[in-house]
């Protein structure tokens, strides 16, 4: 076994300030998220921030005209790159920060000789509160660690200015710059967690909900599976009856005839033997679900006492039949029963008081199922499902190679429709994983 030796001290420690000088001389567009709601306030921050930018460029000018005197085009420019570096933070807040650092180096520049008594400097009365939006959008999109750096490195270099270029006269407001700052990183620091947690969170919730529909479907299958066990069984036993009984109708059988439908029957049996093994797993779960073999598979021919238990109910339903009703495949009665079942549940449970038909039509290929409901005449109650019933009737029909299609009327209520082949065809098998491995 190999084993993973740690990277040296000196190594970790020259590692983390690379990754951090990469992150805070970084240029990289980085926009300010929208609101995720309401949605017709999505771009309120940037419009807010945007008219916050307009007053710090004209304080900016105000105070380096009133207080300081400063005038000219380098009065315009200075107020213009305050307002600029404000409206970049939307988009680039690294690239914004550094150019309100440099902006801010400039005002101190200009302002170094028009010093008064007790007047601040390096910063004017105003300038830790037109940076302060730059820094709050720093702290917004950049980790934690960053917006450290970034309110450290301007505080000392405040610090720095302030020891050696200070003017005598002047006054120094480093302790009100740094709490504004201080506040600022950390009002940023607790929107940006927020904004990741409710991200998070629907990415769990999004996670979640695929999970149960997935765990919805793959239960739906297991139902399907043990209720199609009847049929295959009756099918089966009827091979192997037929196979054990054929040599005694015919007039003295030849040898292989007799080897032939034994080794049918043998095989019937051996399938037989090996579909109950597999299926008695999937039982064995739900010993008193009605795919049990002592609980006959319904067919279209219980329907009405299907409705008669949902007129019960407090449904008004009613049913039609068109075409000549005939017998099907055992698969078809079992799915088509199922899906009707289904969608009576469905308007019984989220559509209370309203009128329910089910159509069936009998065609030259296909059956025809509809089941649609009116708008409710009362509130429905909350329910605890899961809501994928939808799932199991589409998977059902699928199996067969048939259709389904659900959605709202116009009308307010809600139509399930479905087509099934009379004669389904035979699906390919789906490939054993086990098999493929070995493969």
């Amino acid at each position: 076994m190999n084993q993973q030796t740690e990277p040296p001290a000196d190594e970790v420690r020259i590692r983390l300030p690379r990754g951090l000088a990469r992150e805070l001389f970084t240029l990289e567009r980085d926009p300010l998220p929208k609101m995720s709601r309401p949605r017709w306030l999505a771009w309120l921050p940037h419009v807010v921030l945007c008219y916050v930018a307009i007053p710090c460029g004209v304080v900016t000018g105000l105070t380096l005209n009133d207080h300081y005197g400063v005038r000219g085009p380098a009065l315009v420019a200075l107020s213009l790159l305050t307002s600029v570096s404000v409206v970049l933070s939307m988009f680039r807040p690294i690239a914004a920060w550094w150019l309100g650092l440099v902006t801010a180096g400039l005002i101190a520049w200009a302002i170094h000789d028009h010093v008064g008594q007790g007047q601040s400097w390096p910063w004017s009365p105003a300038g830790p509160f037109t940076l302060a939006p730059v820094l709050l959008m720093v702290a917004l999109r950049v980790p934690p660690r960053v917006t450290v750096s970034v309110i450290g490195i301007t505080l000392t270099l405040n610090g720095l200015a302030d020891i050696v270029l200070r003017p005598p006269q002047s006054q120094t407001i480093i302790g009100g710059a740094a709490i504004v700052f201080g506040f600022v990183g950390i009002l940023g620091y607790a929107l940006r967690a927020t904004r990741l947690a409710r991200g998070k969170l629907v990415e769990q919730e999004t996670l979640t909900e695929e999970e149960r529909a997935r765990r919805t479907l793959l239960e739906e299958r297991s139902r399907i599976a043990r209720e199609l066990h009847d049929v295959v069984a009756h099918h089966m036993s009827v091979i192997s009856i037929q196979a054990q009984v054929a040599p005694h109708l015919v007039e003295n059988p030849s040898q292989e005839l007799k080897e032939n439908l034994a080794g049918i029957r043998e095989n019937a049996l051996e399938a037989l033997t090996e579909l109950r093994r597999v299926l008695g797993v999937l039982r064995s779960e739900h010993p008193d679900d009605p795919a049990n073999p002592h609980h006959p598979q319904p067919t279209l021919g219980e329907l009405d006492g299907l409705v008669d238990n949902v007129r019960g109910a407090g449904l008004d339903v009613t049913t039609e039949i068109a075409g000549i009703r005939r017998p099907l495949t055992p698969g078809v009665e079992l799915t088509a029963y199922r899906i009707v079942q289904e969608a009576l549940s469905n308007a019984l449970r989220h559509a209370p008081g309203s009128r329910v038909e089910v159509g069936i039509a009998y065609g030259p290929r296909d059956l025809h199922l509809c089941v649609a409901n009116s708008a409710p005449t009362r509130s429905a109650p909350p329910s605890p499902g899961a809501g994928h019933g939808l799932l199991g009737m589409r998977e059902r029909a699928g199996m067969l190679g048939g259709e389904l299609a659900a959605g709202p009327r116009p009308d307010g209520g809600y139509e399930v429709s479905a087509v099934l082949p009379m004669d389904p065809p035979d699906l390919p098998a789906v490939p054993d994983p086990e098999t493929k491995k070995a493969s």
